[in-house]
């Protein structure tokens, strides 16, 4: 191995954001330029970095995207417009309005491409029923401190919407649709990525209430009598979807095998292990550090490095007065658990760029992290209690920032074990 362990893990990272640039990536996947009137729409993340590729394949078209503020990028034809993520904003709901009018303008013949990545949930805003743009902010908001899986999020959100639960396809019939995804969902399911647009739904009102009850989620009466009603969901078999194909062309489990496929090169045993992974960060940061040191209690002197890798979307229940973060708070968990165990150097990443709702990717510890943060007097105990660990990391010059990454397949981790040194057990 001719790189450190840090520098390694962090060209790991890399590597697992680079596959999944919609600039080499999805081309692939994209039919000849088809004949007549072509509409581009999309939202997501990475959804404008999409639109770029696509015109790069076809030349400019026709269309509008929605994506993060900060994720723009250049397109000939086709319109980007930035909004708020995770918490939704007018901009979002002003591009959404845009979106659904031009779609209701496409008839039998035409061709829409739809380009949808994480983040689209709260990026196409057009709440359903009376329900204001406040409450739907303050009802989003509730759920990602709630600690819910994304699944029991989106599933909500859906009920909440005019355009998620394949309601945006709904909108374009009869015309024809291609849904391209990028994945960033445990399962990788088309229904619950960006929650699903362009993608028929099975659940009831009923469902999201009781979501709602168990997360003990406060809700206006506009929200109640939304999840109450009949509903007005677009079913998996309704006719209006008989027009639509939904591809997912990118997902985690791509980019952890380019991951490994480096790490092998560099003489690392890789061992790949669930890109689904859910739960809290802190519970399974815990566990994490259980079988990395009992992995290492299995290694010899002279063994390769060992590399765990694993992907997912894990959450964070919000206690205290931090702003979370479930990758900085799995890689502060780890750190604490591992306490200072010698040779396991660890990475955790968003690889949208993005954790939780901080502009930072996540953090990175090694077997000396605990010893920096007494020195710069940081209490780690404290930190995770408050859910606090940006803070923690920033202080320790241990987090990674990446800026917009113009792509999004979730959560990236990396645990890299050494064999113990010699005398050490």
């Amino acid at each position: 191995m001719t790189d450190d362990s840090a520098t390694l893990l962090r060209r790991l990272f890399d590597r697992a954001v680079e596959v999944a640039d919609p600039m080499q990536s999805l081309a692939a996947s994209l039919p000849p330029r088809p004949e007549g009137r072509i509409l581009v729409i999309g939202a997501g993340k990475a959804s404008a970095r999409m639109a770029e590729a696509v015109e790069a394949a076809w030349g400019p078209c026709e269309g509008l995207v929605i994506t993060r503020y900060g994720y723009g990028r250049p397109c000939k034809g086709i319109r980007i417009i930035e909004a708020a993520h995770p918490v939704p904003d007018a901009a979002g709901q002003e591009a959404t309005a845009e979106m659904l009018a031009l779609l209701q303008s496409a008839g039998e013949g035409d061709f829409v491409l739809a380009l949808i990545s994480g983040g689209a949930s709260a990026l196409l805003v057009a709440p359903a029923g009376t329900i204001t743009l406040a409450e739907k902010q303050t009802v989003n908001q509730a759920l990602l401190s709630s600690g819910a899986p994304i699944g029991r999020m989106n599933m909500v959100r859906k009920h909440l919407s005019r355009v998620k639960g394949g309601r945006l396809a709904a909108a374009a019939y009869p015309a024809r649709m291609l849904a391209l995804m990028i994945s960033d969902v445990p399962g990788d399911d088309p229904a619950m990525i960006g929650s699903g647009p362009t993608v028929g739904e099975a659940s009831t009102p009923q469902d999201a209430m009781a979501i709602l009850e168990r997360y003990g989620i406060d809700i206006p009466a506009s929200v109640r009598a939304a999840l109450t009603g009949p509903g007005d969901v677009v079913a998996p078999r309704d006719p209006r979807l008989s027009h639509v194909q939904n591809v997912i062309y990118a997902a985690p489990s791509q980019s952890l095998a380019a991951a490994a496929e480096l790490a092998r090169a560099a003489g690392l045993d890789v061992r790949i292990g669930a890109d689904d992974l859910e739960g809290e960060a802190r519970d399974v940061a815990q566990a994490h550090a259980r079988q990395a040191m009992e992995t290492q209690a299995h290694m010899a002197q002279g063994d390769a490095p060992i590399l765990l890798l694993t992907g997912g979307e894990l959450t964070v229940t919000r206690q205290g007065a931090g702003i979370g973060g479930p990758n900085a708070e799995y890689a502060l968990a780890l750190a604490i658990h591992l306490k200072g165990a010698p040779g396991i150097h660890a990475i955790a990443c968003d690889t949208d760029g993005v954790d939780g709702a901080a502009e930072v990717a996540g953090a990175q510890i090694c077997p000396d992290t605990l010893r920096v943060a007494a020195q710069r007097d940081v209490d780690p105990a404290e930190a995770l209690a408050q859910n606090d660990a940006h803070n923690f990391f920033g202080a320790l010059d241990a987090q990674v920032i990446t800026g917009p990454t113009l792509t999004n397949i979730n959560d990236f981790r990396a645990i890299l074990i050494h064999p113990l040194p010699k005398g050490e057990s």
